[in-house]
């Protein structure tokens, strides 16, 4: 479906300059959606074109924006186009080459980038991103008409019909440029890969309340993982070997079938091991998960097959359990934004509540480019640049991952320790000086040693000056007082 409305001051198309804001939305991601084209010609004309799908995804109507837009041009006009959309725009610039020669095997919405590169060869284009929501006029008169294509649906009988009720447009990050795996393939990604669900992750650190006790959510989850570790041998979970007192930090890391949480990919493994008061406790969970469609190609980062999946547990098998344990921790990875996506939309299929609404996020790459700006910093060029020991990464593997990220945080945050000491570390601190205290007040007793006990370590001198031709410590210090 799709609905326009034009102005122009002139029926001349041919050589024209014309430029073309696009946007999509998404209620429910999949679920109703929308797509906006926004264009102006040389001559300040102006064409508004959107339209609206049942059952879709974002990046879906992102890409059909840009195919309408195109589509609505003369093939002779030069057009320079602006999306918030970094799939889109690297895409069609950059990535597309690649997918092509692979015959576009294991690539998301091949029918929609097959449509674009068709309608987009031998025409003049040049591609321009800019940051969605930041109040430039055309990228919202774009995103107000693919809210307006969304809206369009709503008189539509829908079997969805009271599931996607929401107008809020759904916003989500394009992995690729957000780095899922800490790669840096490009420094101009640098300003880009702090998404909107990065802020919104930011928000979710600050409104999680300090009231919740440690303690009580520490022995809530072992008796809910107790009870349930029992049903299902593929959960691993180590036992506490080192007890601390005070905030779990849960140091993470996660494997998936591909980059896109929104256009089915999943998680296959998850990997966390505790932290409390920046000391490793000896806690830690890790689930192989059977993610109900093929890996494909990502065997090659995580060498995870399909083989070996086969038989482990479906996301909504271990989802209570993965969750009590994570809940009220503070969840650290690199690009949390990425895992923290994934885990949000597993949790929300499995049991309609997401992680980040119970947890704080703290992204290790987001501190790294704080502190290193304008540098790589993936996992492994961290690990050469804080000289941490390194190990054996062949393949990814989350719980390795996680241990090694484990390391690099201690590194980029040295010589930060705990802000305070918990109530119960105080008061063991108090009773010993207190203890101190006391002793400090009694005369210290002397004991002297016996002849025969003076005999024995006088023999003992001359044997070593014997062997090494020279006096040792002790005898200099019997001939030679130490000066006070």
């Amino acid at each position: 479906m799709v609905n326009s409305s034009t102005s122009s001051s002139s029926d001349n198309q041919t050589d024209q300059q014309y430029t073309l804001y696009v946007d999509g939305a998404c209620k429910g991601n999949p679920g109703k959606g929308g797509w906006g084209a926004y264009i102006i010609d040389l001559e300040q004309g102006e064409q508004e074109l959107f339209g609206g799908a049942e059952d879709t995804t974002n990046n879906r109507m992102e890409l059909t924006a840009a195919i309408e837009g195109i589509r609505a041009c003369p093939t002779s006009a030069k057009l320079t186009i602006y999306t918030d959309s970094n799939y889109v725009k690297q895409g069609i610039t950059e990535w597309i080459t690649g997918w092509k020669a692979k015959n576009w095997k294991n690539v998301k919405n091949p029918d929609l980038w097959q449509t674009l590169d068709e309608i987009t060869n031998g025409r003049d284009i040049d591609w321009h991103w800019i940051k969605g929501h930041a109040g430039h006029e055309g990228n919202e008169r774009a995103d107000q008409l693919a809210n307006k294509g969304v809206d369009s649906l709503q008189s539509t009988p829908s079997s969805q019909s009271g599931k996607n009720d929401d107008k809020k447009k759904v916003t989500e990050s394009d992995w690729l440029l957000d780095d899922p795996f800490g790669l840096d393939a490009t420094d101009s990604i640098e300003e880009t890969d702090l998404s909107e669900e990065s802020d919104h992750l930011e928000e979710v650190e600050e409104e999680v309340t300090d009231e919740i006790s440690d303690e009580n959510i520490i022995s809530t989850q072992k008796a809910e993982l107790k009870a349930q570790i029992k049903e299902n041998a593929h959960i691993k979970i180590t036992e506490t070997t080192n007890p601390q007192v005070g905030e779990r930090l849960l140091i993470l890391d996660t494997e998936t079938t591909g980059f896109y949480y929104q256009d089915s990919d999943r998680i296959i493994e998850v990997g966390a091991i505790e932290m409390i008061n920046r000391k490793l406790t000896g806690s830690s969970i890790h689930i192989y998960i059977n993610p109900e469609k093929p890996v494909g190609e990502s065997e090659n980062i995580h060498g995870i097959s399909d083989e070996f999946l086969k038989d482990k547990p479906k996301f909504a098998e271990i989802a209570d359990t993965l969750f009590a344990y994570l809940k009220g921790a503070e969840i650290v990875a690199h690009n949390a934004t990425f895992d923290m996506n994934f885990l949000d939309a597993e949790f929300e299929r499995a049991l309609h509540q997401k992680l980040s609404s119970v947890c704080k996020v703290t992204d290790t790459l987001a501190i790294a480019k704080r502190k290193h700006p304008g540098q790589k910093n993936s996992l492994d060029i961290l690990v050469k640049r804080y000289e941490i020991p390194p190990r054996d990464r062949t393949f990814h593997g989350a719980l390795l991952d996680a241990e090694i990220l484990a390391d690099v945080y201690l590194a980029m945050t040295g010589g930060q320790v705990s802000l305070h000491l918990d109530q119960q570390q105080q008061k063991v601190a108090n009773t010993q000086n207190s203890h101190l205290n006391q002793n400090s007040q009694h005369d210290i007793p002397l004991i002297f040693p016996t002849e025969s006990e003076l005999e024995a370590h006088q023999a003992w001198i001359n044997t070593f000056k014997e062997k090494n031709e020279k006096d040792s410590l002790f005898a200099v210090s019997e001939t030679k007082p130490i000066e006070s």
